[in-house]
């Protein structure tokens, strides 16, 4: 598990005063790559060796709401999956209440240059992350 912490930003809220839902995927992004970064494998360093993550499916389901100035943790697992797919899992929480606002997921397949599964970047990956 990995695990990173935000401030909210003015400008990640919208006029109600709470954190605008697009906002939690792009903190699962900033956690997902500081997970990679945490576990020896930036993405930048991927991305060199011919590997790319799309993004193929996300879900979060809203809890309870963030507000401007509010500390947040996000937790991120790397959950085992057959297959192609790399899901990572995503815990917003509070910082200064524990309460969880946030759960969510990513979706990622591993692919070439060309946009076609990558098998062996995939094989590899799995064997790095300890998921085979």
């Amino acid at each position: 598990m990995s695990t990173v912490q935000f401030r909210v930003r003015y400008q990640e809220t919208d006029s109600m005063g709470i954190v605008h839902h697009s906002v939690y995927l792009i903190w699962f992004e900033a956690a997902r790559t500081e997970w990679m970064r945490e576990h020896h494998l930036p993405y930048k360093e991927c991305e060199a060796k011919g590997w790319l993550l799309p993004l193929v499916e996300s879900g979060c389901k809203y809890l309870s709401p963030a507000f401007y100035d509010d500390l947040v943790a996000v937790e991120t697992v790397l959950e085992p999956q057959s297959g192609a797919e790399f899901v990572f899992t995503y815990t917003v929480r509070n910082v200064e209440t524990g309460k969880v606002l946030a759960t969510g997921f990513t979706k990622h397949v591993c692919v070439n240059r060309n946009f076609k599964i990558d098998k062996q970047g995939t094989k590899a990956l799995k064997e790095f992350f300890g998921l085979r």
